[in-house]
């Protein structure tokens, strides 16, 4: 079980955490917002390597966020139940039907999403779960696995990003 400990009050240490964080959430989601945005003409784009668009990558980390910190999607009515099977793991672009989420809903949700994750109270993130998901056995544990995986993608859409560039430079050169 992840635990991280606080010299001091238990009170202030709860406090402390959950303010650090808040905080990780909010640079994630803004950096990562940030490069969804940078590359909305490109997100359908697979590249060679690969084996999703950028496009998939904003609606995994949207609906992933959804399920881990809100029930997502028999405890949460903040997104339509259909993104599981546009957007969870296993899932790919080439079984899409013509009713995905375009690549700008899905980044007015990521947006929308934040600031119910940041209200998240601490009370919450210390209760335990009614039975463990990947060896975690905590809020805050899935919380923290939501921050892991937003980092794992958005490291991914800046990797497809510079390889789907790089492929549109050497095109232009030959």
């Amino acid at each position: 079980m992840l635990r991280l400990v606080y010299l001091g009050n238990e009170k202030e240490g709860e406090f402390f955490m959950n303010q650090i964080m808040k905080k990780q959430f909010e640079l994630t989601r803004s950096y990562f917002i940030k490069r969804a945005e940078e590359s909305i003409a490109i997100a359908h784009i697979q590249p060679d390597g690969f084996n999703n668009t950028i496009h998939w990558h904003i609606g995994h980390v949207l609906t992933l966020s959804e399920q881990l910190l809100f029930g997502f999607p028999q405890k949460s009515a903040h997104l339509p139940a259909d993104y599981i099977q546009y957007f969870a793991s296993g899932t790919k672009p080439a079984d899409w039907n013509d009713d995905v989420p375009s690549v700008e809903t899905l980044i007015q949700q990521l947006k929308d999403q934040l600031p119910r994750i940041l209200e998240i109270h601490a009370d919450h993130l210390q209760q335990s779960l009614s039975k463990p998901i990947l060896d975690l056995s905590t809020y805050e544990e899935l919380a923290c696995l939501a921050l892991l995986d937003e980092a794992n993608h958005l490291g991914q859409i800046q990797a497809m990003k510079r390889v789907i560039e790089n492929a549109e430079r050497n095109r232009q050169s030959v």
